[in-house]
């Protein structure tokens, strides 16, 4: 259960409707718009509740080691602090413990990085016992090196995990040991389930089916793609983080019986390593799909800058080249008739490219066709001779390949059947 809402008094605790300052620390990273980092991080605080009340960019020519920014704008930020009432500083950023710990002393609020911030959302909108694993997993990592937050959340079971908390306690070796000990659990019992999730795995190939994976930076629209492909009903609003757990459809497309679609966490620049390690087990199903969908918010400002970030992302928990992969150009409905059509116009010249409007449905019955033809183009002619008597092989090779003809001979029966080298491979596995 999550923590009650608003500021306690007796606990002085972080919680809902609390007014929050944002500040974004500009060290001149030209790949990204002010304004547009200035409201994606107040986006992510307004998705755990608290009241943004002002938005604050500091030039940072270079990083103080105390406070990160200069001494000047430490004053100005703890005047601003006063004028507004804010209970909580959001800083985009990443804090060292130092950091955090001066500039709670000179702002007199709470104060938390980016990471913090994140992991927090995190804690709150993980659904299922793999999800709040990996959170709490993650959590700890973070905190580890700092134990300046309440660890009660060790001893009960609570939604988030309170990274904006009271004073911590002050028998820091225990502590230390008791999150050493707590995190050893944490990755044995995530071992397990990704033992289980690679059997499954295992099952869905020799089944098989082609899996296709929903990839992209947080609110691209990942999840209202995934239910107009399928007809689900999973959460799917303008908010940050909306997807957490992994959630898996069967969809049919044209000339595949079956395939499994796969919605999975949006990526966010500069995601905590911690949360990246957690998450790698949920992560597993994106690195072996036979098809990735990355969908992206062709209408927002830093598109391509988020584009290299889900890139990164990839890269790191082990996608290669090879995976054949679409780049959907999510969110035509967002823009002007000339940007939507230079956009639709764009995308038709460039190979692997879709535009669409996931919320309107514009372009997503071409995206299926181009699916499906992606799926299909790999597809070799095979001749594949069965007892007459294995009705299963038969039936399966109508389902997952184009049989082109057949001819029996009484005891058995030799199939012109064009298929991918993947399913072919599956074919020759199977259990039947």
């Amino acid at each position: 259960m999550r923590m009650s809402s608003g500021f306690d008094r007796d606990r002085d605790e972080f919680a809902r409707g609390t007014k929050a300052i944002v500040v974004l620390p500009d060290q001149g990273d030209a790949t990204r718009d002010v304004d547009a980092r200035l409201e994606e991080t107040a986006g992510l605080a307004a998705a755990i509740g608290v009241e943004v009340v002002e938005r604050i960019a500091y030039r940072v020519r270079q990083a103080k080691p105390a406070t990160l920014i200069g001494s000047g704008q430490v004053e100005l930020l703890a005047t601003q602090v006063r004028m507004e009432e804010a209970g909580l500083v959001v800083f985009d950023a990443s804090l060292s413990p130092i950091q955090q710990r001066n500039l709670e002393k000179a702002l007199e609020t709470k104060v938390i990085d980016r990471t913090g911030l994140i992991l927090e959302i995190f804690g709150e909108r993980a659904a299922t016992a793999e999800g709040r694993l990996q959170v709490e997993l993650a959590h700890l990592d973070y905190q580890a090196g700092r134990l300046v937050r309440s660890w009660t959340h060790l001893e009960r079971q609570r939604g988030g995990f309170g990274f904006l908390g009271g004073p911590g306690e002050t028998q820091i070796e225990a502590d230390r040991r008791l999150i050493r000990d707590r995190m050893a659990r944490l990755r044995r019992e995530l071992e397990q389930v990704s033992r289980t999730r690679g059997l499954h795995r295992e099952r869905r190939q020799r089944a098989p089916w082609p899996v296709i994976a929903l990839v992209g930076y947080t609110n691209a629209g990942k999840s209202t793609l995934f239910n107009r492909l399928t007809g689900a009903d999973v959460m799917a609003e303008d908010l940050l983080f909306a997807t957490l757990d992994p959630t898996l459809r069967q969809i049919r497309l044209p000339g595949i019986d079956k395939a499994i679609l796969s919605d999975t966490v949006g990526f966010v620049s500069d995601l905590p390593t911690q949360l990246v390690a957690a998450f790698k087990a949920t992560l597993e199903e994106v690195v072996s799909a036979d098809l990735l969908i990355h969908v992206r918010d062709i209408a927002h400002p830093d598109t391509e800058a988020q584009r290299a970030d889900v890139e990164a992302v990839l890269a790191d928990i082990g996608v290669d080249d090879m995976t054949p992969r679409f780049e959907v150009w999510n969110k035509l409905d967002l823009l002007d008739p000339a940007d939507h059509d230079e956009i639709v116009g764009e995308a038709e010249h460039r190979e692997d490219v879709v535009a669409i409007s996931a919320l309107s449905g514009e372009g997503v019955d071409h995206l299926v066709e181009q699916v499906a033809a992606k799926l299909t183009d790999a597809h070799r002619r095979y001749h594949i001779t069965l007892d007459a008597t294995d009705g299963a092989g038969a039936a399966w090779l109508h389902a997952h390949g184009e049989v082109l003809s057949s001819f029996a001979d009484g005891l058995a029966t030799t199939y012109d059947v064009r298929l991918s080298d993947t399913d072919y491979d599956r074919f020759s596995r199977r259990d039947v």
